[in-house]
Protein backbone atom coordinates (compact mmCIF):
# COMPACT_ATOMS: atom_id res chain seq x y z
CA UNK A 1 0.00 0.00 0.00
CA UNK A 2 1.34 3.46 -0.84
CA UNK A 3 2.06 5.96 1.93
CA UNK A 4 -0.65 8.29 0.70
CA UNK A 5 -3.43 5.76 1.17
CA UNK A 6 -2.80 5.19 4.86
CA UNK A 7 -5.05 6.78 7.48
CA UNK A 8 -3.22 8.14 10.54
CA UNK A 9 -3.99 6.37 13.80
CA UNK A 10 -5.70 8.74 16.22
CA UNK A 11 -4.12 9.98 19.42
CA UNK A 12 -7.01 9.33 21.79
CA UNK A 13 -7.33 5.72 20.64
CA UNK A 14 -3.57 5.14 20.81
CA UNK A 15 -3.45 6.61 24.30
CA UNK A 16 -6.19 4.24 25.39
CA UNK A 17 -4.46 1.32 23.71
CA UNK A 18 -1.01 1.98 25.14
CA UNK A 19 -2.36 2.36 28.67
CA UNK A 20 -2.73 -1.41 28.62
CA UNK A 21 0.32 -2.85 30.35
CA UNK A 22 2.77 -5.55 29.32
CA UNK A 23 2.01 -7.87 32.19
CA UNK A 24 0.54 -11.20 33.20
CA UNK A 25 -0.80 -14.21 31.64
CA UNK A 26 -5.41 -24.91 27.98
CA UNK A 27 -5.79 -26.86 25.53
CA UNK A 28 -6.90 -25.44 22.24
CA UNK A 29 -8.81 -26.42 19.15
CA UNK A 30 -7.28 -25.61 15.79
CA UNK A 31 -9.72 -23.71 13.56
CA UNK A 32 -9.16 -22.94 9.90
CA UNK A 33 -5.58 -21.81 9.79
CA UNK A 34 -5.74 -18.59 7.85
CA UNK A 35 -2.83 -19.84 5.75
CA UNK A 36 -2.68 -19.14 2.03
CA UNK A 37 -0.16 -21.58 0.49
CA UNK A 38 2.18 -20.26 -2.15
CA UNK A 39 2.21 -21.96 -5.53
CA UNK A 40 5.89 -22.73 -4.99
CA UNK A 41 5.36 -24.97 -1.96
CA UNK A 42 7.81 -27.83 -2.27
CA UNK A 43 6.21 -30.53 -0.19
CA UNK A 44 4.53 -31.43 3.05
CA UNK A 45 6.79 -34.20 4.38
CA UNK A 46 9.03 -32.87 4.20
CA UNK A 47 21.39 -8.11 20.83
CA UNK A 48 22.90 -5.80 21.93
CA UNK A 49 20.89 -6.58 25.04
CA UNK A 50 23.77 -4.52 26.20
CA UNK A 51 25.35 -5.59 29.39
CA UNK A 52 27.05 -2.21 29.34
CA UNK A 53 29.73 -3.22 31.77
CA UNK A 54 32.88 -1.85 30.23
CA UNK A 55 34.95 -4.57 31.87
CA UNK A 56 33.04 -7.52 30.40
CA UNK A 57 31.47 -8.14 27.03
CA UNK A 58 29.48 -6.55 24.29
CA UNK A 59 26.24 -8.42 23.90
CA UNK A 60 25.69 -10.07 20.57
CA UNK A 61 25.06 -8.10 17.42
CA UNK A 62 22.41 -10.70 16.66
CA UNK A 63 20.07 -9.03 19.18
CA UNK A 64 20.82 -5.44 18.26
CA UNK A 65 17.47 -4.99 16.61
CA UNK A 66 15.60 -6.52 19.54
CA UNK A 67 17.19 -4.26 22.12
CA UNK A 68 15.98 -1.20 20.26
CA UNK A 69 12.65 -2.81 19.56
CA UNK A 70 12.13 -3.76 23.20
CA UNK A 71 12.91 -0.20 24.27
CA UNK A 72 10.33 1.11 21.83
CA UNK A 73 7.72 -1.38 22.93
CA UNK A 74 8.14 -0.77 26.65
CA UNK A 75 9.50 2.73 27.16
CA UNK A 76 8.44 4.84 24.17
CA UNK A 77 4.99 3.61 23.25
CA UNK A 78 3.50 6.88 24.43
CA UNK A 79 5.95 8.72 22.18
CA UNK A 80 4.69 6.72 19.21
CA UNK A 81 1.17 7.68 20.20
CA UNK A 82 2.09 11.35 20.26
CA UNK A 83 3.73 11.04 16.87
CA UNK A 84 0.54 9.46 15.60
CA UNK A 85 -1.38 12.53 16.68
CA UNK A 86 0.45 14.65 14.16
CA UNK A 87 -0.04 12.09 11.40
CA UNK A 88 3.63 11.20 11.41
CA UNK A 89 2.96 7.57 12.17
CA UNK A 90 1.28 7.15 8.81
CA UNK A 91 3.58 9.33 6.82
CA UNK A 92 7.03 8.85 8.29
CA UNK A 93 7.95 5.92 6.05
CA UNK A 94 10.64 7.67 4.07
CA UNK A 95 12.27 9.11 7.13
CA UNK A 96 12.15 5.95 9.14
CA UNK A 97 13.42 3.83 6.29
CA UNK A 98 16.39 6.17 6.06
CA UNK A 99 16.82 5.70 9.80
CA UNK A 100 16.66 1.94 9.31
CA UNK A 101 18.90 1.79 6.25
CA UNK A 102 21.35 -0.37 8.14
CA UNK A 103 18.63 -2.97 8.62
CA UNK A 104 17.17 -2.84 5.12
CA UNK A 105 17.19 -6.22 3.37
CA UNK A 106 18.02 -4.50 0.13
CA UNK A 107 21.11 -2.49 1.02
CA UNK A 108 23.53 -2.63 -1.91
CA UNK A 109 26.49 -4.96 -2.20
CA UNK A 110 28.61 -6.43 -4.92
CA UNK A 111 27.02 -9.83 -4.42
CA UNK A 112 24.30 -11.16 -6.65
CA UNK A 113 22.22 -14.28 -6.33
CA UNK A 114 22.78 -17.05 -8.86
CA UNK A 115 19.39 -16.37 -10.39
CA UNK A 116 17.09 -13.41 -10.12
CA UNK A 117 14.44 -13.51 -7.40
CA UNK A 118 11.60 -10.97 -7.68
CA UNK A 119 12.31 -7.96 -5.51
CA UNK A 120 9.92 -7.62 -2.61
CA UNK A 121 11.34 -4.72 -0.62
CA UNK A 122 11.84 -1.08 -1.28
CA UNK A 123 15.30 0.02 -2.27
CA UNK A 124 17.39 2.02 0.15
CA UNK A 125 20.74 3.69 -0.07
CA UNK A 126 23.55 2.23 2.02
CA UNK A 127 27.31 2.59 2.13
CA UNK A 128 29.07 2.17 -1.17
CA UNK A 129 30.55 -1.29 -1.53
CA UNK A 130 34.33 -1.44 -1.78
CA UNK A 131 36.17 -2.23 -4.97
CA UNK A 132 36.93 -5.85 -5.75
CA UNK A 133 39.94 -6.87 -3.60
CA UNK A 134 43.08 -8.00 -5.33
CA UNK A 135 43.86 -11.71 -4.79
CA UNK A 136 46.53 -12.42 -2.19
CA UNK A 137 48.06 -15.84 -1.70
CA UNK A 138 46.24 -19.11 -2.11
CA UNK A 139 44.69 -22.00 -0.25
CA UNK A 140 47.78 -22.75 1.85
CA UNK A 141 48.03 -19.17 3.09
CA UNK A 142 44.29 -19.05 3.79
CA UNK A 143 44.50 -22.22 5.88
CA UNK A 144 47.37 -20.75 7.88
CA UNK A 145 45.43 -17.56 8.60
CA UNK A 146 42.18 -19.33 9.49
CA UNK A 147 44.09 -21.78 11.67
CA UNK A 148 45.75 -18.91 13.51
CA UNK A 149 42.47 -17.13 14.24
CA UNK A 150 40.69 -20.33 15.24
CA UNK A 151 43.60 -21.12 17.52
CA UNK A 152 42.97 -17.83 19.30
CA UNK A 153 39.28 -18.77 19.53
CA UNK A 154 40.12 -21.81 21.66
CA UNK A 155 39.48 -25.52 21.62
CA UNK A 156 35.72 -25.18 22.09
CA UNK A 157 35.41 -23.46 18.71
CA UNK A 158 35.08 -24.98 15.25
CA UNK A 159 34.83 -23.99 11.60
CA UNK A 160 34.26 -25.33 8.13
CA UNK A 161 34.99 -23.50 4.86
CA UNK A 162 34.17 -24.88 1.42
CA UNK A 163 34.98 -23.62 -2.07
CA UNK A 164 31.70 -23.95 -3.97
CA UNK A 165 33.28 -23.09 -7.31
CA UNK A 166 35.87 -25.88 -7.31
CA UNK A 167 33.82 -28.20 -5.04
CA UNK A 168 36.74 -28.43 -2.61
CA UNK A 169 37.02 -28.25 1.18
CA UNK A 170 39.23 -25.32 2.17
CA UNK A 171 39.42 -25.50 5.98
CA UNK A 172 38.07 -27.80 8.66
CA UNK A 173 38.64 -27.66 12.40
CA UNK A 174 36.41 -29.55 14.81
CA UNK A 175 33.78 -29.16 12.10
CA UNK A 176 31.62 -32.11 13.14
CA UNK A 177 31.25 -31.10 16.79
CA UNK A 178 27.73 -29.92 17.53
CA UNK A 179 27.46 -26.61 19.36
CA UNK A 180 24.66 -24.10 20.03
CA UNK A 181 24.08 -22.44 16.64
CA UNK A 182 22.23 -19.50 18.23
CA UNK A 183 20.55 -17.47 15.49
CA UNK A 184 22.44 -19.26 12.74
CA UNK A 185 19.56 -21.70 13.29
CA UNK A 186 17.35 -19.25 11.41
CA UNK A 187 18.96 -20.66 8.24
CA UNK A 188 17.34 -24.00 9.09
CA UNK A 189 14.01 -22.36 9.93
CA UNK A 190 14.05 -20.36 6.69
CA UNK A 191 14.70 -23.38 4.47
CA UNK A 192 12.09 -25.52 6.27
CA UNK A 193 9.49 -22.77 5.92
CA UNK A 194 10.26 -22.32 2.22
CA UNK A 195 10.09 -26.06 1.65
CA UNK A 196 6.76 -26.57 3.39
CA UNK A 197 4.99 -23.28 2.65
CA UNK A 198 6.50 -21.91 -0.56
CA UNK A 199 7.90 -18.40 -1.07
CA UNK A 200 4.54 -16.77 -1.79
CA UNK A 201 2.71 -18.10 1.27
CA UNK A 202 0.74 -15.48 3.20
CA UNK A 203 -0.88 -15.65 6.63
CA UNK A 204 -4.35 -14.20 7.05
CA UNK A 205 -6.00 -12.28 9.84
CA UNK A 206 -9.75 -12.66 9.35
CA UNK A 207 -12.82 -10.91 10.75
CA UNK A 208 -15.80 -13.26 11.00
CA UNK A 209 -19.32 -12.62 12.21
CA UNK A 210 -21.97 -14.69 13.90
CA UNK A 211 -25.27 -12.89 13.46
CA UNK A 212 -26.86 -10.72 10.81
CA UNK A 213 -26.68 -7.21 9.41
CA UNK A 214 -29.81 -5.18 10.08
CA UNK A 215 -31.06 -1.75 9.07
CA UNK A 216 -28.79 1.18 9.75
CA UNK A 217 -25.65 -0.96 9.51
CA UNK A 218 -26.27 -2.67 12.86
CA UNK A 219 -24.62 -6.06 13.20
CA UNK A 220 -26.68 -8.18 15.56
CA UNK A 221 -24.22 -10.58 17.16
CA UNK A 222 -20.50 -10.91 17.79
CA UNK A 223 -17.47 -10.30 15.59
CA UNK A 224 -14.36 -12.50 15.81
CA UNK A 225 -10.81 -11.45 14.96
CA UNK A 226 -9.11 -14.74 14.10
CA UNK A 227 -5.34 -14.75 13.88
CA UNK A 228 -3.54 -16.79 11.24
CA UNK A 229 -0.05 -16.35 12.69
CA UNK A 230 0.94 -13.13 10.90
CA UNK A 231 3.92 -11.55 12.68
CA UNK A 232 3.52 -8.30 10.70
CA UNK A 233 -0.07 -7.42 11.70
CA UNK A 234 -0.25 -4.14 13.56
CA UNK A 235 -0.41 -0.37 13.24
CA UNK A 236 0.77 1.60 10.23
CA UNK A 237 3.18 3.54 12.43
CA UNK A 238 4.88 0.48 13.81
CA UNK A 239 5.06 -1.23 10.44
CA UNK A 240 6.64 1.84 8.87
CA UNK A 241 9.21 2.06 11.65
CA UNK A 242 10.10 -1.58 12.10
CA UNK A 243 8.81 -3.64 9.17
CA UNK A 244 9.96 -1.44 6.28
CA UNK A 245 6.32 -0.55 5.62
CA UNK A 246 5.23 -4.14 5.07
CA UNK A 247 2.36 -5.83 6.87
CA UNK A 248 -1.41 -5.31 7.10
CA UNK A 249 -2.75 -2.78 9.59
CA UNK A 250 -5.77 -2.55 11.86
CA UNK A 251 -6.72 0.65 10.01
CA UNK A 252 -6.91 -1.18 6.66
CA UNK A 253 -8.94 -4.02 8.16
CA UNK A 254 -11.30 -1.60 9.89
CA UNK A 255 -11.91 0.14 6.57
CA UNK A 256 -12.95 -3.16 5.02
CA UNK A 257 -15.49 -3.75 7.79
CA UNK A 258 -16.94 -0.29 7.23
CA UNK A 259 -17.15 -0.94 3.48
CA UNK A 260 -19.09 -4.11 4.33
CA UNK A 261 -21.81 -1.80 5.67
CA UNK A 262 -21.33 -2.36 9.39
CA UNK A 263 -21.68 0.73 11.63
CA UNK A 264 -22.46 -0.75 15.02
CA UNK A 265 -22.08 -4.16 16.68
CA UNK A 266 -24.52 -5.21 19.38
CA UNK A 267 -22.26 -7.94 20.68
CA UNK A 268 -18.51 -7.95 21.30
CA UNK A 269 -15.36 -8.20 19.23
CA UNK A 270 -13.57 -11.36 20.36
CA UNK A 271 -9.94 -12.17 19.57
CA UNK A 272 -9.16 -15.74 18.54
CA UNK A 273 -5.53 -16.89 18.67
CA UNK A 274 -6.34 -20.58 19.01
CA UNK A 275 -4.30 -21.62 15.95
CA UNK A 276 -1.29 -21.66 18.31
CA UNK A 277 -0.94 -22.63 21.95
CA UNK A 278 -1.18 -19.97 24.63
CA UNK A 279 2.48 -19.98 25.68
CA UNK A 280 3.88 -16.47 25.12
CA UNK A 281 7.55 -17.44 25.40
CA UNK A 282 10.10 -20.01 24.29
CA UNK A 283 11.87 -23.00 25.87
CA UNK A 284 14.84 -20.88 26.98
CA UNK A 285 12.51 -18.67 29.05
CA UNK A 286 10.47 -21.56 30.44
CA UNK A 287 7.78 -20.39 27.96
CA UNK A 288 7.29 -17.21 29.99
CA UNK A 289 7.38 -13.88 28.13
CA UNK A 290 10.91 -12.98 27.01
CA UNK A 291 10.76 -9.35 26.00
CA UNK A 292 14.53 -8.92 26.04
CA UNK A 293 15.08 -11.42 23.24
CA UNK A 294 11.70 -11.97 21.56
CA UNK A 295 10.59 -8.34 21.81
CA UNK A 296 6.95 -9.31 22.42
CA UNK A 297 4.65 -12.17 23.31
CA UNK A 298 4.02 -15.04 20.92
CA UNK A 299 0.60 -15.94 19.60
CA UNK A 300 -1.41 -16.64 16.48
CA UNK A 301 -3.07 -13.24 16.90
CA UNK A 302 -0.57 -10.50 17.70
CA UNK A 303 -0.32 -6.76 17.19
CA UNK A 304 2.81 -4.64 16.73
CA UNK A 305 5.34 -7.41 17.25
CA UNK A 306 3.56 -9.06 20.17
CA UNK A 307 2.45 -6.13 22.30
CA UNK A 308 0.40 -7.52 25.15
CA UNK A 309 -1.66 -6.72 28.20
CA UNK A 310 -2.99 -8.57 31.23
CA UNK A 311 -5.12 -10.88 29.05
CA UNK A 312 -2.41 -11.77 26.55
CA UNK A 313 -1.51 -10.69 23.00
CA UNK A 314 -4.73 -11.92 21.38
CA UNK A 315 -6.98 -9.82 23.62
CA UNK A 316 -4.62 -6.88 23.15
CA UNK A 317 -4.84 -7.20 19.36
CA UNK A 318 -8.65 -7.34 19.52
CA UNK A 319 -8.70 -4.20 21.63
CA UNK A 320 -6.40 -2.43 19.15
CA UNK A 321 -8.70 -3.44 16.30
CA UNK A 322 -11.79 -2.24 18.21
CA UNK A 323 -10.13 1.15 18.62
CA UNK A 324 -9.37 1.27 14.89
CA UNK A 325 -13.01 0.42 14.13
CA UNK A 326 -14.26 3.19 16.40
CA UNK A 327 -11.85 5.61 14.75
CA UNK A 328 -13.56 4.65 11.47
CA UNK A 329 -17.01 5.26 13.00
CA UNK A 330 -17.85 1.60 13.58
CA UNK A 331 -18.89 1.24 17.21
CA UNK A 332 -17.88 -2.01 18.92
CA UNK A 333 -16.43 -3.05 22.25
CA UNK A 334 -13.69 -5.66 22.56
CA UNK A 335 -14.23 -8.61 24.86
CA UNK A 336 -11.80 -8.75 27.78
CA UNK A 337 -10.75 -12.31 26.91
CA UNK A 338 -10.08 -14.32 23.78
CA UNK A 339 -12.36 -17.09 22.55
CA UNK A 340 -12.94 -19.56 19.75
CA UNK A 341 -14.65 -18.60 16.52
CA UNK A 342 -17.89 -20.59 16.06
CA UNK A 343 -18.01 -22.87 13.05
CA UNK A 344 -21.08 -21.08 11.72
CA UNK A 345 -19.39 -17.64 11.74
CA UNK A 346 -18.93 -16.26 8.25
CA UNK A 347 -15.96 -14.26 6.92
CA UNK A 348 -16.53 -10.51 6.59
CA UNK A 349 -13.03 -9.16 5.90
CA UNK A 350 -9.46 -10.31 5.89
CA UNK A 351 -5.93 -8.94 5.72
CA UNK A 352 -2.90 -10.87 4.49
CA UNK A 353 0.75 -10.79 5.47
CA UNK A 354 3.51 -10.06 2.98
CA UNK A 355 4.72 -13.18 1.12
CA UNK A 356 7.01 -15.49 3.03
CA UNK A 357 10.08 -14.45 1.03
CA UNK A 358 9.58 -10.87 2.28
CA UNK A 359 9.03 -12.01 5.86
CA UNK A 360 12.29 -13.97 5.70
CA UNK A 361 14.13 -10.75 4.85
CA UNK A 362 12.42 -8.99 7.72
CA UNK A 363 13.54 -11.87 9.95
CA UNK A 364 17.10 -12.53 8.82
CA UNK A 365 18.49 -9.04 8.29
CA UNK A 366 17.89 -7.87 11.89
CA UNK A 367 17.79 -11.49 13.19
CA UNK A 368 14.25 -11.17 14.52
CA UNK A 369 13.53 -13.93 17.05
CA UNK A 370 9.82 -13.10 17.18
CA UNK A 371 9.41 -13.85 13.47
CA UNK A 372 11.40 -17.08 13.78
CA UNK A 373 9.33 -18.38 16.67
CA UNK A 374 6.05 -17.46 14.98
CA UNK A 375 7.20 -19.33 11.87
CA UNK A 376 8.08 -22.37 13.98
CA UNK A 377 4.61 -22.44 15.53
CA UNK A 378 3.09 -21.92 12.09
CA UNK A 379 4.93 -24.99 10.78
CA UNK A 380 3.76 -26.95 13.81
CA UNK A 381 0.13 -25.90 13.32
CA UNK A 382 0.05 -26.67 9.60
CA UNK A 383 2.31 -29.69 9.32
CA UNK A 384 3.07 -30.96 12.83
CA UNK A 385 -0.34 -31.44 14.39
CA UNK A 386 -0.19 -28.57 16.90
CA UNK A 387 0.68 -24.89 16.96
CA UNK A 388 3.48 -25.35 19.45
CA UNK A 389 7.19 -24.65 19.49
CA UNK A 390 7.96 -28.35 19.91
CA UNK A 391 5.79 -29.38 16.96
CA UNK A 392 7.38 -26.71 14.78
CA UNK A 393 10.88 -27.75 15.78
CA UNK A 394 10.03 -31.32 14.81
CA UNK A 395 8.83 -30.17 11.38
CA UNK A 396 12.09 -28.25 10.84
CA UNK A 397 14.13 -31.30 11.83
CA UNK A 398 12.02 -33.53 9.61
CA UNK A 399 12.70 -31.35 6.55
CA UNK A 400 16.42 -31.26 7.30
CA UNK A 401 16.53 -35.02 7.92
CA UNK A 402 14.50 -36.21 4.95
CA UNK A 403 15.39 -33.63 2.31
CA UNK A 404 18.98 -32.71 3.15
CA UNK A 405 20.18 -35.66 5.27
CA UNK A 406 21.15 -33.28 8.09
CA UNK A 407 20.55 -34.07 11.74
CA UNK A 408 20.86 -31.04 13.99
CA UNK A 409 19.04 -30.93 17.32
CA UNK A 410 16.38 -28.23 17.22
CA UNK A 411 14.10 -27.23 20.09
CA UNK A 412 12.85 -23.83 18.87
CA UNK A 413 12.77 -21.69 15.74
CA UNK A 414 15.18 -18.91 16.61
CA UNK A 415 18.16 -20.63 18.21
CA UNK A 416 17.64 -18.95 21.59
CA UNK A 417 17.93 -22.25 23.43
CA UNK A 418 21.38 -23.57 24.26
CA UNK A 419 19.90 -27.04 23.82
CA UNK A 420 19.82 -26.42 20.07
CA UNK A 421 22.83 -28.16 18.53
CA UNK A 422 24.39 -28.07 15.07
CA UNK A 423 27.88 -28.42 13.67
CA UNK A 424 29.71 -26.07 11.28
CA UNK A 425 29.77 -28.94 8.76
CA UNK A 426 25.96 -29.31 8.89
CA UNK A 427 25.47 -25.59 8.32
CA UNK A 428 27.82 -25.53 5.33
CA UNK A 429 26.27 -28.72 3.95
CA UNK A 430 22.89 -26.94 3.98
CA UNK A 431 24.37 -23.89 2.24
CA UNK A 432 25.91 -26.18 -0.39
CA UNK A 433 22.70 -28.18 -0.86
CA UNK A 434 20.43 -25.20 -1.44
CA UNK A 435 22.86 -23.34 -3.70
CA UNK A 436 21.28 -22.56 -7.10
CA UNK A 437 17.88 -23.88 -5.98
CA UNK A 438 14.75 -21.71 -5.64
CA UNK A 439 14.80 -21.88 -1.81
CA UNK A 440 18.54 -21.18 -1.82
CA UNK A 441 18.11 -18.10 -3.99
CA UNK A 442 15.48 -16.73 -1.62
CA UNK A 443 17.65 -17.53 1.39
CA UNK A 444 20.51 -15.66 -0.30
CA UNK A 445 18.31 -12.61 -0.85
CA UNK A 446 17.19 -12.65 2.80
CA UNK A 447 20.67 -12.38 4.34
CA UNK A 448 22.40 -9.13 5.32
CA UNK A 449 25.63 -8.02 3.65
CA UNK A 450 28.82 -8.04 5.69
CA UNK A 451 30.05 -4.57 6.59
CA UNK A 452 26.90 -2.93 5.21
CA UNK A 453 23.61 -3.77 6.92
CA UNK A 454 21.75 -5.73 9.55
CA UNK A 455 23.52 -7.64 12.30
CA UNK A 456 26.71 -7.88 10.20
CA UNK A 457 27.02 -4.14 9.57
CA UNK A 458 30.09 -3.85 11.81
CA UNK A 459 31.56 -7.27 11.00
CA UNK A 460 34.29 -7.05 8.37
CA UNK A 461 33.62 -3.35 7.85
CA UNK A 462 36.48 -1.68 6.00
CA UNK A 463 37.99 -5.03 5.00
CA UNK A 464 37.85 -6.98 1.72
CA UNK A 465 34.80 -8.78 3.14
CA UNK A 466 32.68 -5.64 3.09
CA UNK A 467 30.14 -5.97 0.32
CA UNK A 468 31.55 -9.34 -0.78
CA UNK A 469 30.02 -11.65 1.86
CA UNK A 470 26.50 -12.29 3.13
CA UNK A 471 26.04 -14.01 6.46
CA UNK A 472 23.78 -14.90 9.35
CA UNK A 473 25.00 -14.13 12.84
CA UNK A 474 24.26 -16.23 15.92
CA UNK A 475 25.11 -15.16 19.44
CA UNK A 476 24.70 -16.12 23.07
CA UNK A 477 26.94 -14.90 25.86
CA UNK A 478 30.42 -16.14 24.89
CA UNK A 479 29.04 -17.79 21.74
CA UNK A 480 29.64 -15.90 18.50
CA UNK A 481 28.75 -17.65 15.24
CA UNK A 482 28.75 -16.54 11.63
CA UNK A 483 27.72 -18.50 8.53
CA UNK A 484 27.12 -17.60 4.92
CA UNK A 485 28.79 -17.06 1.55
CA UNK A 486 31.73 -14.97 0.32
CA UNK A 487 32.91 -14.08 -3.16
CA UNK A 488 36.68 -14.30 -2.87
CA UNK A 489 39.19 -12.16 -4.70
CA UNK A 490 39.92 -15.16 -6.92
CA UNK A 491 36.27 -15.14 -8.03
CA UNK A 492 35.40 -18.30 -6.10
CA UNK A 493 32.18 -18.59 -4.15
CA UNK A 494 32.99 -19.86 -0.66
CA UNK A 495 30.51 -21.18 1.93
CA UNK A 496 31.59 -20.94 5.55
CA UNK A 497 30.45 -21.54 9.13
CA UNK A 498 32.53 -20.09 11.97
CA UNK A 499 31.52 -21.13 15.51
CA UNK A 500 33.51 -19.23 18.15
CA UNK A 501 32.60 -20.69 21.53
CA UNK A 502 34.31 -19.39 24.67
CA UNK A 503 35.77 -15.94 24.01
CA UNK A 504 33.80 -12.83 24.92
CA UNK A 505 31.47 -11.74 22.15
CA UNK A 506 33.50 -8.69 21.22
CA UNK A 507 36.54 -10.93 20.80
CA UNK A 508 34.52 -13.37 18.71
CA UNK A 509 33.36 -10.54 16.46
CA UNK A 510 36.95 -9.37 15.97
CA UNK A 511 38.13 -12.87 15.12
CA UNK A 512 35.29 -13.49 12.68
CA UNK A 513 35.85 -10.11 11.04
CA UNK A 514 39.43 -11.18 10.36
CA UNK A 515 38.38 -14.61 9.11
CA UNK A 516 35.79 -13.36 6.60
CA UNK A 517 38.35 -10.79 5.46
CA UNK A 518 40.85 -13.63 4.96
CA UNK A 519 38.30 -15.61 2.94
CA UNK A 520 37.37 -12.64 0.76
CA UNK A 521 40.98 -11.53 0.26
CA UNK A 522 42.49 -14.84 -0.74
CA UNK A 523 42.25 -16.99 -3.81
CA UNK A 524 41.32 -20.45 -2.46
CA UNK A 525 42.01 -21.96 -5.86
CA UNK A 526 45.62 -20.82 -5.68
CA UNK A 527 48.43 -22.98 -4.28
Amino acid sequence: MSEGTRTPDRLDHNQELYQLSYAHRGPINLPASGFAPGPGALGAASRVRTRKTTQTMRRDLDRLAHAGRARVLSATLTILALVAATGALAGCGAGTRSHRAALSPSAPSTLSAPTTTPAATTQTTGPAAPAEPAPLGGMHQLRIELGHEMGLAGRSSGAYVYDMTTDTPVFSLRATTKRPPASVEKLFTSIAALHELGPNARFRTTVLGRGWLGPGGVWHGNLYLRGGGDPTFGSSGFNDLYEDGFGPTVTELAGRIRRAGIRRVTGRLIGDGSLFDSKPGVPSSGFAPDLGDIGGELGALTYDHGLSGPRGPGAFAAHAFALALRADHVFVLAAPRTGHTPLEARPLARASSPPLQTMLRLMNVPSDDFFAEILAKQLGALFGGAGTTAAGANVIMSVLNTVYDLHPQIVDGSGLSRHDRASPLEVVDLLRSVWRTPPGNILWDSLPTVGINGTVASIGAGTPAQGHCIAKTGTHDNVTNLAGYCHSAGHQLVAFALFVDGPANWQGIELESKMVADIARRDPAGP
